[in-house]
């Protein structure tokens, strides 16, 4: 058997705002924004390099969905962005906007610092030490 996980569900306020965040802010890429019906898309996101799991961004559609945007782990690191240069990447997102909650730091397992993307959820990006 062989397996792996595709896509992971971001809940969001709306589409366009988080496209833009996540291809500017970021500099993901866009992978596919397909058009299926009035109120919904299908929406995915990968960070630049990628070619295993993708983010679906969905868009909200009701209260108890909306009352899980920027909270979706309730408070804990939700995703984990791996890289190959912390310095970099976290230059470069300063620089495009991104809020950092916890500056760089050195831990056994390699460098670290904590963002949080537009809605608040917060994210890893991780420098780990055995590249």
């Amino acid at each position: 058997m062989q397996q792996h996980i595709a896509h992971l569900t971001l809940v969001v306020k709306d589409y366009d705002e988080a496209i833009a965040f996540y291809t500017r802010q970021l500099s993901f890429t866009l992978v596919e924004d397909t058009v299926l019906s009035d109120t919904k898309r299908w929406v995915r996101v990968a960070p630049p390099g990628s070619t295993g799991c993708c983010l679906l961004l969905a868009k909200a559609a009701d209260e108890a969905q909306e009352s899980r945007i920027g909270n979706q782990t309730g408070g804990r690191v939700f995703l984990f962005l791996y890289t190959d240069d912390l310095e970099r990447d976290y230059r470069q997102m300063k620089e495009n906007g991104v809020t950092f909650v916890r500056e760089p730091v050195a831990e056994a397992y390699g460098k670290v610092a904590v963002f949080q993307d537009l809605y608040g959820n917060l994210w890893d990006l991780l420098e780990p030490m055995n590249k």
